[in-house]
């Protein structure tokens, strides 16, 4: 016999040693992710459902999901906010039907709009029918199997290897922030970025805590491209069983011509690779992001996409997509404000994310 129960991860130790066990388990599954969303966005609360076994009481599924609640959004469940790579923690139907029920139910409860699922491999537990399918986004990622020096040979030519050569030969240097005052380098470059990119910027308190959280048990790095000691460029990677991936980058546009953020990739794919991890990844794109595609294309990767579900279907899937109205508004608003105003935009967006 097997029942769902709800657990508070922070306070269960076996929930993150399933988290480690499950084929499927990543960094944003464990407590630590709960704690570091939880900390820096007022608006979203998790909660964890397990499938247990009543004989033995070991966890053989789970379903975190988090209630993100706005007044222009409306309510919704997640699984799993701010989580670039995601699956549901199930390996069969069975178990995910049993989970969903539960699931559904506290999307009753809440009286949330929708339940959102995200999910990178695991996604035939999903398809029941009822679910509404999505394939907004890709997922690039090089296995490392070869050595550094095979995989560049797979890089383009002139896109690519070449740029890394113009960096090595600008002697730029690299360095892992482990201070606060590295993270703040990193984010006044970031906050730049997404200016330049019209996107808004994640609240400051994201990334300390994300930092804070993470660094003791080297599950994140820093890594810092400089010059004459001028930091120019910065990537935050996540790290956790056999995979790191790069999840945010940062560089001065005024550089650009040393090509920092080439540098830090080649650091960061060497690093991995010397650290024995199997796959570096390059995160998520939006489909219709033809120049990040076109970059990611260029180091050899390969490619996945990444499927949403949404409970009931409908128009709520249309809220990752990056040509609805809203998403092209709020572009249009972050490119053009002025800088002081990036911190405000920042965080009233990301008061309605998740």
């Amino acid at each position: 016999m097997h029942e769902v129960r709800t657990l508070d991860p922070t306070r269960h130790s076996d929930w993150d040693k399933f988290v480690q066990a499950h084929p499927f388990g990543w960094i944003c599954h464990l407590s630590a992710w709960k704690n570091i969303v939880e900390q820096s966005f007022d608006h979203i609360r998790g909660k964890y459902l397990v499938l247990v076994n009543d004989q033995t009481g070991a966890i053989e599924a789970g379903l975190p999901i988090f209630h993100v609640k706005s007044w222009i959004t409306g309510k919704r469940l997640v699984s799993v906010p701010f989580a670039s790579l995601c699956d549901p923690l199930a390996t069969t139907k069975e178990q995910m039907h049993m989970l969903l029920a539960e699931a559904l139910n506290e999307m009753k409860k809440a009286k949330a709009d929708h339940i959102e699922i995200r999910t990178l491999h695991n996604f035939e537990v999903l398809r029941n029918g009822k679910m509404q399918e999505t394939g907004h986004f890709f997922h690039h990622y090089l296995p490392l199997a070869d050595t550094p020096e095979k995989l560049m040979k797979k890089f383009h030519r002139t896109c690519v290897r070449q740029r890394i050569t113009r960096a090595l030969k600008s002697e730029l240097g690299v360095r892992i922030g482990d201070k606060e005052a590295d993270m703040r380098a990193f984010y006044q470059l970031y906050m730049t970025t997404r200016k330049r990119l019209g996107l808004p910027t994640q609240p400051y308190r994201f990334f300390h805590n994300l930092h804070k959280t993470l660094l003791e048990q080297g599950q994140v790095e820093l890594l810092l491209a400089q010059t004459e000691n001028q930091t120019i460029a910065g990537l935050i990677l996540l790290k956790f069983k056999n995979r790191v991936s790069a999840e945010f980058l940062a560089s001065d546009d005024t550089f650009k011509s040393v090509s920092p953020n080439h540098y830090l990739f080649w650091q960061a794919i060497q690093r991995s690779y010397n650290e024995g991890y199997a796959s570096f990844d390059f995160g998520r794109t939006a489909t219709t992001n033809e120049p990040l595609l076109d970059f990611k294309r260029r180091w050899g990767t390969q490619v996945v996409t990444l499927k949403h579900f949404y409970f009931p279907a409908g128009n709520s899937a249309s809220q990752m997509s990056d040509q609805s109205p809203g998403y092209r508004l709020m572009r249009r608003v972050c490119y053009k404000a002025p800088d002081f105003m990036q911190g405000i935009l920042g965080n009233f967006c990301y008061r309605h994310l998740g």
